[in-house]
């Protein structure tokens, strides 16, 4: 057994230094734990070979603790310097979320040091951070963001070149954490940016598909329709949670073992397709709708690219699906026009059952401090405004 620390992500240069010594058979880390105490307290233990425990609510809102291997850090780090290369990084994720942690581990693995965005993320901010790794280096760059970053930059990229210039400067920028929707990718390719579409969770140490297609390490199926991923990647299991790490890790008749993702999805000719969540569906009028399947529809409309889907209680249906939007996006259109059009392209792929009911505009999309939106809230508001 080895001791679990609890450790503050905010100090990036400490926490990779210490991650280098979890990788290398240190005291194991604990991010963003529950009920563990304040750095210093070696209250628990782990099982030795563990490196990191990552305190997270994932998508289904159910707070879990993952129990990370050195070896799949590692393997997940590997694997993607196989795909994409290996360089410099800069880091512009919170360290205490995977993305964040494996531009870390990328790093220690590359024997190079990352740059940290100071302060809070922005265009100008990004682009300070990168430019001057270009200076003197001829090492590849990258970095990891989620889609509402990366529509920042591309906003400010048409007016400022200096942000164009760093976007252009990446060899690759890994995009997870939420779908990428297809204008947002558009935009990015005719700017000249090299986005990767990721796909992976905590539990698979991190994106683990790009693009669709599995890293070379990695095997997904879809088995009744839900996606399930197995390589070296994969989690040990939930920290003091036996029966979940039974029902979420299984094994096959091979022996090979599997983690069920809770995803819905498809594996056609080697390319990954994700649906979306298994439990987020919502039954409106007895027909079970995917929220996931609606977002993704809406944030191909222009000027909806950022919204975000959400089930309510509804007196008629049952259940309904409400878009919220920001104001600056939505309003290309009046409301009702960008509901109506939003209710008619949504009814065209998915039936009529499927249309949102409501659209509502804010000012500004609640975030987790992942960058993440926060759908608990979003749901929220959208309840006591439906």
């Amino acid at each position: 057994m080895t001791q679990l620390i609890a450790t503050q992500a905010e100090d990036a240069a400490q926490l990779q230094r210490d991650l280098a010594r979890a990788l290398d058979g240190g005291p194991a880390l604990g991010l963003g734990m529950l009920g563990l105490g304040e750095s210093g307290d070696h209250s628990e233990t782990v099982d030795d070979g563990t490196a990191v425990v990552v305190g997270t609510s994932g998508s289904s809102g159910i707070p879990k603790r993952v129990v990370l291997s050195a070896e799949a850090l590692r393997a997940g780090a590997e694997a993607t310097a196989a795909r994409i290369g290996s360089g410099s990084w800069l880091l512009a994720l919170p360290a205490g979320y995977v993305a964040g942690l494996q531009v870390l581990a990328r790093s220690i693995l590359a024997g190079t040091t990352p740059v940290v965005l100071d302060g809070g993320f922005s265009a100008r901010s990004f682009a300070e951070a990168t430019l001057p790794m270009l200076r003197g280096h001829d090492e590849q760059l990258f970095t990891s963001l989620v889609p509402a970053q990366v529509a920042t930059l591309l906003d400010a990229a048409v007016e400022d070149t200096t942000v164009l210039a760093a976007l252009q400067a990446y060899s690759a920028i890994l995009v997870g954490g939420q779908a990428l929707p297809a204008p947002m990718r558009e935009r990015a390719a005719e700017l000249g940016a090299r986005l990767v579409r990721t796909y992976g969770s905590t539990e698979t140490s991190g994106g683990c598909v790009y693009d669709g297609v599995p890293l070379d390490t990695v095997a997904v199926k879809a088995v009744d329709g839900e996606l399930s991923i197995a390589g070296p990647m994969l989690a040990d299991g939930y920290l003091g949670d036996p029966v979940l790490t039974e029902t979420t890790f299984v094994r096959d008749e091979l022996g090979i073992r599997w983690y069920r993702t809770g995803d819905l999805g498809i594996v056609e000719d080697g390319i990954v397709r994700v649906h979306g969540r298994a439990d987020n569906v919502i039954v409106s009028g007895g027909v079970n709708i995917s929220l996931d399947r609606v977002e993704r529809i809406v944030r191909s409309i222009p000027g909806l690219t950022g919204a975000v889907v959400v089930g309510v209680d509804d007196e008629r249906w049952g259940e309904a699906s409400v878009i919220v939007a920001e104001r600056g996006d939505a309003l290309r259109r009046s409301e009702s026009e960008q509901l109506e059009h939003a209710r008619a392209v949504v009814a065209e792929e998915l039936g009529k059952a499927a249309r949102p009911a409501r659209m509502i505009i804010v000012d500004e999309i609640q975030t987790l401090s992942s960058g993440k939106p926060d759908r608990e809230a979003i749901r929220r508001l959208a309840a006591e405004l439906h």
